[in-house]
């Protein structure tokens, strides 16, 4: 840890104050008489106020010069004499597993502290965070985390208006599709490039189920993201096919793997690595969607060296601080033509003379590639996805 200063920052509000008699939008439809008192409009000095709270906490600052991100203002003083850095490893409701340096694993709480500290972010500690935590007096295996460390790289989305990070501090993302059952969805998989490519993770685009189908019909769209400077790794669980190559992936790296239900991520992860024995289930013939073996987001040890988050299947996946005229900087493909365009500040969608539309009409710009940066760009998901 560095120099300790004090910090005047927000809190969440930890008690809600009394209810008003009748909720002041029906009262105002109802055409009842709304008094002044009613409203709150200002703050008092003291920080108690009825809009915002501040308080004073001991810590470092938390945007260093290395320019990581953190869920926080501040890098929090651990407090116990005993702390000592970890990993977290799961996150189930309020119990956090936290693994240290050693391999050992603890069963922890987050400090309150950090949880009345005012952000953004859905969860306060995500898995992937490097943290401080003590162990628990007698107990063996339970702990608490005290600090949060800064944060590099992680997959994060919209959830609710809020940050949802899926997993942090990891090296690259590997976009699982299926060839068939689910069918693939290549919208999402530009989603998710895009999400990756925000926070500069290398996206590996990894396509399962490969024996269902005939290779030579992915060729196209193989060949796309090819000629984009993607990887693509062609695999099959069930055959073997192309597993040495994502093992290849994966050693030695931290990694997550992100898409949508059924595309046997887990089973691509039980093949590459017996041990981890992750709980799989059968795609439905019917609907074509997975069920949702994996619950919640975890990261799993290989044998062979690094570390793997397998997540939740997703359907939707909305894009975070994405504003409409930044989409096209993590378009590859559209990136040589924006300053062709008349406009300065076209966004590539009804405008006259634009260079971007012009390469679409003319072939040099994939039709379906553009589609989903129109999707993105009037934040709509895809009818596919």
């Amino acid at each position: 840890m560095g120099k300790k200063k004090k910090f005047r920052i927000d809190f969440r509000k930890n008690r809600s104050s009394k209810p008003r008699k009748k909720d002041l939008t029906d009262r105002v439809l109802s055409h009842d008489e709304v008094l002044d008192d009613d409203l709150t409009r200002e703050e008092r000095i003291g920080g108690r106020g009825e809009l915002n709270r501040r308080g004073t906490v001991i810590g470092q600052e938390a945007n260093d010069k290395s320019g990581c991100e953190t869920p926080l203002p501040v890098i929090l003083e651990p407090r116990h004499p005993d702390s000592r850095p970890g990993r977290v490893v799961a996150v189930q409701g309020l119990m956090c597993q936290v693994e240290d340096a050693e391999g050992r694993s603890y069963r922890c709480l987050v400090r309150r502290l950090l949880k009345r500290l005012a952000t953004d972010q859905r969860n306060i500690v995500v898995v992937g965070d490097q943290v401080f935590f003590h162990p628990l007096p007698g107990s063996g295996e339970e702990g608490v985390i005290e600090s949060i460390l800064p944060r590099r790289g992680g997959l994060a989305r919209t959830s609710k208006g809020k940050q949802h990070v899926i997993v942090a501090n990891v090296d690259q993302v590997v976009i699982v599709a299926s060839a068939a059952m689910p069918r693939l969805k290549p919208h999402l998989i530009d989603r998710i490039i895009v999400a990756a490519e925000k926070s500069k993770l290398e996206p590996v685009i990894c396509i399962n189920k490969i024996d269902l189908v005939d290779p030579a019909d992915l060729e196209p769209l193989i060949g796309l993201y090819s000629q984009l400077g993607y990887r693509v790794l062609l695999v099959s669980a069930v055959t073997g096919f192309g597993l040495p190559a994502l093992i290849r992936t994966l050693k030695d790296k931290i990694s997550v793997l992100s898409g949508q239900s059924g595309v046997g991520k887990s089973s691509l992860l039980n093949a590459i690595d017996p041990d981890l024995q992750i709980p799989i289930a059968p795609v439905s013939e019917e609907t074509e969607k997975g069920r949702h073996t994996t619950t919640t987001a975890r990261l799993h040890r290989f044998r062979f060296g690094g570390y793997v988050a397998d997540t939740p299947g997703i359907r939707q996946f909305q894009l975070w601080d994405l504003t409409p005229d930044e989409v096209v900087n993590y378009f590859r493909d559209l990136r040589p033509y924006v300053n062709g365009c008349r406009f300065p500040n076209c966004l590539h969608l009804e405008e006259t003379d634009c260079a971007v539309k012009d390469a679409v009409a003319d072939g040099l710009i994939d039709e379906r590639r553009y589609e989903s940066y129109c999707h993105l760009v009037l934040d709509e998901e895809a009818e596919e996805d």
